[in-house]
């Protein structure tokens, strides 16, 4: 969410390196309470350095398992800390490396070369 500066009444977005860092100390807490998490990355307009007012930072959360089907997984992680919108893609292990790292649709090309990871 926009933040006041504390010289000026200005409210600026966060920008990659405040996203960046908030999401690397989430994903430091959850792994310490949740063992299933493998992997945090992002991706999309904060990921190519092309964010701005309102973007949102999309998330790839890689699980050992999961009980849920895929469309119900993001709701189970908290994710309201962050300082920006967030939207979470969780994926289990096997699904990250076959149904993304192996496809070739112009998403997965896009989440492979362009996730930048913050944990582990």
């Amino acid at each position: 969410m926009p933040v006041r500066s504390s010289s000026s009444p200005v409210l600026r977005w966060p920008d990659r390196a405040a996203a960046h860092e908030a999401l690397a100390a989430w994903a430091r807490s959850a792994a310490a309470g949740d063992g299933r998490l493998a992997r945090v990355g992002y991706f999309g307009s904060y990921a190519r350095d092309a964010w701005g007012v309102g973007s949102d930072l999309d998330v790839i959360l890689v699980v050992r398992d999961a009980d849920l089907p895929f469309g119900e997984r993001g709701a189970s992680w908290d994710l309201t800390s962050l300082p920006v919108p967030t939207d979470a893609l969780v994926y289990t292990e096997p699904e990250w490396d076959d149904a993304i790292l192996r496809r070739a649709d112009r998403f997965a090309r896009v989440l492979a070369q362009e996730t930048v990871w913050v944990y582990p």
